[in-house]
């Protein structure tokens, strides 16, 4: 059995199955059949990323600190385990200390299912009010994406399938 690298926390049980579409050469289409050709998206421009995510923020997290900069980045690889980044900068200007959010999304997501964007965009908006990897963390995640774990499963498929 081949090492399914992004599904290493899952059951083995689940592992078997993927394994098996892929022994079938499966895989690929039911996840098309999953996401069909129309889930596809228009996002390819840092500036429509923003609108994107002001928009989910704006939705879910009206009063969480604003997001000052939000951008494709296609020097982030799947290799470092992460297709989001988010980052607090802290400047200071003269008496004051100035904090700015910044969120980056791996260019990789530009090619996939709307969905599978959004969740990852949903992650980085629930980095702004929990920072760790927590309870609290992945129920904002929820509240934000009610389909948030199929979704990062997926999303893990879909680069299983890449290789």
């Amino acid at each position: 059995m081949a090492t399914l690298k992004y599904l290493n926390g899952y059951s083995p049980s689940l592992q078997q199955q993927v394994q098996a579409l892929i022994d079938k050469n499966q895989l690929g289409s039911w996840l098309e059949q999953r996401y069909p050709p129309q889930t596809q998206h228009l996002i390819q421009s840092d500036a429509a990323l923003y609108e994107y995510t002001q928009r989910l923020k704006q939705q879910h997290m009206r009063s969480s600190d604003p997001v000052s900069k939000v951008f494709f980045d296609t020097r982030m690889h799947v290799i470092d385990n992460a297709l989001g980044q988010h980052q607090f900068v802290s400047r200071v200007q003269g008496s004051k200390l100035k904090r700015k959010n910044e969120i980056k999304v791996s260019a990789i997501l530009k090619t996939l299912p709307e969905p599978l964007l959004r969740m990852v965009v949903v992650h980085e908006l629930a980095h702004l009010r929990e920072k760790e990897h927590n309870k609290s963390f992945y129920q904002l995640c929820q509240h934000m994406e009610a389909d948030y774990h199929q979704l990062e499963l997926d999303l893990r498929l879909f680069l299983t399938l890449r290789g």
